[in-house]
């Protein structure tokens, strides 16, 4: 189940996402659906077309499958996805 805990450590390809803050100011307000992720970026399907936001440097928000809004630093998302995962399951290994 995804929290506000455990957020970083799941899959965020098929969110709901808004950048609600960043270095460029371009990409401040962008919103749509996460359609893909890198080390480095997160590409969002707005309805203006496909946008990569760097993730360092901005913040995002979105719903939890319960209702609930978290804020997600994006420098906390600076592992690949894949990376990211893994980490958190090799750290529950006694």
């Amino acid at each position: 189940m995804i929290t506000s805990q455990n957020i970083t450590r799941h899959e965020l390809i098929g969110m709901d996402v808004l950048v609600s803050g960043a270095a460029n100011p371009l990409h401040r307000g962008l919103s749509g659906r996460i359609i893909d992720e890198t080390k480095h970026m997160i590409a969002i399907q707005t309805v203006q077309g496909i946008k990569q936001v760097p993730k360092m440097h901005s913040r995002f928000r979105t719903r939890l499958p319960d209702g609930t809004f978290v804020e997600i630093d994006g420098s906390a998302l600076t592992l690949a996805p894949e990376k990211r995962i893994n980490l958190h399951e090799k750290k529950r290994i006694p």
